[in-house]
């Protein structure tokens, strides 16, 4: 008796000192940001400023602010012509579609937003990042604030579940959709797993204090020609300087299985998108959403979509292959411009 409480004295030190070295080798990154002094708005008389400064000449476009119950959502509007909603995910911002704005710019309208308390957004005060949350202000900008009658919405990781939210509850004003790497039900496999593991407590350390979503999960993931760019790893780093500021990111993963009943309901509603052109796009590379599973899901609701499968590409298709969605777009629009 005495030898096996022993042992399980050993067992209950030997954890407790693991989880001690633990948080001595987890202490916070933080990332050394300023506001940009230069004013860079279309609004000439707004003088708001960028919470960091990013690259001008990988992100030429000049700010526009969504003010909502004294907070600010920020957006980039860009062109002419159809507008085209680009929703992002986690744990980027408007930065992932900087190439696929620069050249369309001059063949439609391109609108890319940052979801509250990412990219150059605020977060409100008691916001808990549900995507549910992000869904209403997704369509306040939308159908409030910029009062969109018809368009294309291109869709990827979180930004599946919440911008088709917003579509599937106005199926009349969406014109086509491009959807990559991303889900819009209850999670299975991986993807479940996946969450699960993001609740735990070391995962939740993990993704705010050494901001591993960033640093590991999506910077790994990516071509070497973006590992090698400073400019483009800062600009996503310095979006997320402190543990705080990743509440966020280490909330959405917790989310693909506590919004399980939303997403079921978001899933009953995607086939009124059915009879609208769809461009479906997989880089091959992302293990949980890339897979032969997920994309034979998609085509389940979707049987007539146009297929891109991108094998040298990971989760981060905008980043690895923004050529793919130039060539969606241009089909898309082309086909109708036909139909008119």
């Amino acid at each position: 008796m005495k030898k096996r409480y022993k042992i399980m004295i050993g067992l209950f030190l030997s954890l407790i000192i693991g989880y001690v070295i633990f948080l001595l080798l987890t202490p916070p990154i933080n990332y050394e940001v300023q506001a940009d002094s230069v004013i860079y708005n279309k609004d000439k008389t707004n003088k708001k400023q960028r919470p960091f400064i990013v690259d001008k000449k990988e992100y030429p476009f000049e700010s526009n602010w969504f003010e909502r119950d004294e907070v600010s959502m920020h957006y980039i509007d860009e062109g002419e012509g159809i507008p085209v909603l680009l929703c992002h995910g986690n744990p980027d911002w408007s930065f992932l579609y900087r190439d696929i704005i620069k050249e369309l710019s001059g063949e439609c309208r391109l609108i890319a937003y940052d979801l509250p308390g990412f990219g150059f957004s605020e977060t409100p005060d008691g916001y808990n990042f549900t995507p549910q949350e992000h869904a209403e202000w997704i369509s306040a900008l939308v159908n409030e604030h910029l009062k969109l009658d018809k368009y294309i919405i291109v869709v990827g990781d979180w930004g599946g579940p919440t911008g088709l939210s917003v579509a599937t509850n106005h199926p009349e004003k969406i014109l086509g959709a491009v959807i990559t790497n991303t889900w819009a039900w209850k999670a299975e496999g991986m993807l479940n797993t996946f969450s699960i593991l993001n609740k735990t407590p070391i995962m939740h350390r993990l993704n705010t204090n050494r901001n591993y979503f960033v640093e590991s999960l999506m910077i790994d993931g990516m071509n070497e020609s973006v590992k090698n760019n400073e400019a483009i790893l800062n600009a996503y780093r310095l979006a997320l300087p402190t543990a705080k500021s990743r509440i966020g990111v280490a909330e959405f993963p917790k989310q693909i299985t506590i919004a399980e009943s939303w997403l079921e309901k978001l899933e009953s509603r995607l086939p009124s998108l059915s009879d609208k052109p769809i461009e479906l796009i997989f880089g091959l590379k992302d293990f949980a959403l890339g897979t032969d599973e997920i994309q034979e899901k998609w085509l389940s609701y979707y049987p007539n979509a146009n297929v891109q499968k991108l094998p040298d590409a990971g989760h981060f298709t905008q980043e690895d292959s923004p050529e793919s969605f130039v060539f969606s777009l241009r089909r898309m629009m082309k086909d109708l411009d036909i139909k008119k």
